[in-house]
């Protein structure tokens, strides 16, 4: 790895920057970067910020224990299923009631939405920025054009095959009547 970084790196490694999950290796370089970028330290104060924000945020809002309950942890248990629709209509039903019921429930059922939109509008946008790599759409032209040009190999073994013969059947025809 080179010793600079670009601010796209830099930024990618933001938010294990700032929960002080990198490498001191990998640490250094973000230090480094940080010490001449005043862009990307704006956004390393910002980015640290709201993890204090979220953090203190956690702490005040902590859910009563009250909605831990063995129907809690199978809502949690058959949520990825209910999301998919993977559930018969008696087990919807009742993860359905239970997110009603309990606010832990309905807050996971919503965060695993709003997490499944925003993979939806990843693979969106990433689909939608595959049409613009024209070098890929290049590749595709000259394969399509490869394809359309070249023979089927069954024919290619064909034609070789009856030029042989053809070569034979002249030489004998050659020596029997010189």
């Amino acid at each position: 790895m080179q010793n600079e970084l670009t601010c796209n790196q830099v930024i990618a490694l933001m938010s294990f920057y700032v929960e002080d999950k990198l490498n001191s290796r990998l640490k250094e370089y973000v230090d480094e970067h940080l010490r001449h970028c005043p862009e990307c330290r704006e956004v390393y104060m910002q980015s640290k910020k709201i993890m204090k924000h979220i953090l203190t945020l956690s702490d005040e809002f902590e859910e009563p224990k009250q909605y831990y309950t063995k129907q809690y942890e199978d809502f949690k248990h058959n949520l990825s299923a209910y999301i998919d629709n993977e559930l018969d209509a008696n087990e919807s039903l009742r993860i359905k009631k239970i997110a009603i019921s309990n606010p832990l429930a309905r807050k996971d059922l919503e965060d695993m939405y709003q997490f499944k939109k925003m993979l939806h509008n990843s693979f969106e946008k990433t689909r939608s920025d595959w049409k613009n790599d024209y070098s890929k759409l290049i590749i595709n032209k000259l394969e399509k054009n490869y394809q359309q040009i070249g023979l089927d190999p069954f024919y290619k073994l064909l034609g070789a095959f009856t030029v042989l013969i053809s070569l034979i059947v002249f030489g004998f025809l050659a020596i029997l009547y010189f």
